[in-house]
């Protein structure tokens, strides 16, 4: 016991009975004491919780933070950090890039935005600061400094192309969009701008004047053939997990295709998203697994989504696409 209890008068001038009643009185006087003393503290901590320690930063290789594995599935805040595993705090599914003009404090200014039916016209625009200043240093990633995507707005016509800048921070291509319609440019860069990288996907809007005829979006499907191969994939994009897809590559005699590196990578997947042309762009596994290529896709929401990816064999670069529906 406390030193304190041993205060308590002689021995003689209280019976052992009473000696023993007081001693208990005293500890349970001081035991209710710690009884309400924790239950004061635990008030306190449950009418204003305390919040949760954010979780560690991740960012793109050269930012604060771990570098986002790329041969998993990311997209960028509008502060410019990565999200990387795929999901929005709602708990569905992926977020999305490419439906922002501006974000992160950059913001893509382009060129010309009506263009000809057919024929090629120059296409250039320019990634600007908060002080309006072109943004001229960038940091390569799958050994480009900037990939930008070109979609119609039914889904067809996909181009995956890789603008070249001047020194004033002009990027310019010649692009050739097939048909009338409204198209989607999607710019995917890492800028650095005041010595921080900053990765994000920006998004502007292309016109070709004519008669519109909206392509309609074809069945889903797991196989399609392109130019000299059949392309297939295993596996099921759902909302609210990450999950494993397959791809795998065959030639004219059924056999394996030989598939060689295309920008860092056995392969690039572009998901787009019906309806807004939501934009996730994936990376595979470093390594084949049994001669496939194994990604990691999350699903940004249940819909309807175009799927295309890009191989190389023998140094020529093709493209399957597949339609997907999520629930």
């Amino acid at each position: 016991m406390p030193e304190t209890l041993q205060e308590a008068p002689p021995a003689d001038d209280h019976p052992a009975g009473d000696r023993t009643s007081f001693r208990l009185a005293v500890f349970g006087a001081v035991l209710v004491v710690t009884l309400f003393a924790g239950y004061g503290v635990g008030r306190l901590n449950n009418d204003e919780p305390t919040a949760p320690a954010p979780p560690a930063a991740t960012g793109m290789a050269g930012m604060p933070g771990m570098p986002v594995d790329e041969s998993r599935p990311h997209t960028h805040n509008p502060d410019g950090t990565a999200v990387l595993g795929g999901l929005t705090t709602t708990g569905m599914g992926q977020a999305v890039g490419g439906l922002a003009v501006s974000s992160a404090g950059l913001t893509l200014v382009p060129g010309s935005t009506i263009f000809p039916e057919g024929r090629p016209r120059r296409l250039t625009f320019m990634i600007v600061g908060p002080g309006g200043a072109a943004v001229t240093t960038y940091a390569i990633v799958h050994d480009k400094p900037l990939h930008l995507i070109v979609i119609r707005r039914d889904l067809s016509g996909y181009q995956h192309l890789h603008p070249t800048m001047a020194p004033d921070g002009t990027w310019g291509i010649d692009l050739t969009l097939a048909a009338p319609g409204s198209y989607r440019a999607i710019a995917d860069f890492t800028a650095v701008v005041g010595g921080q990288q900053i990765a994000t996907t920006l998004g502007t809007d292309l016109t070709v004047a004519g008669r519109y005829a909206p392509v309609a979006l074809p069945a889903p499907t797991q196989q399609v053939k392109t130019t000299n191969f059949t392309v297939s994939y295993e596996g099921t994009p759902r909302t609210g997990s990450i999950r494993p897809i397959l791809v795998t590559v065959t030639g004219p005699d059924a056999k394996p295709a030989v598939l060689q590196p295309y920008l860092g990578a056995f392969g690039h997947l572009v998901m787009l998203r019906q309806g807004d042309l939501g934009y996730v762009h994936v990376h595979p596994e470093p390594r084949l697994v049994d001669g496939k290529v194994k990604l990691w896709l999350a699903a940004p929401s249940p819909g309807a989504y175009r799927m295309f990816f890009d191989f190389q064999v023998a140094g020529r670069v093709y493209t399957a696409a597949w339609s997907v529906t999520t629930g």
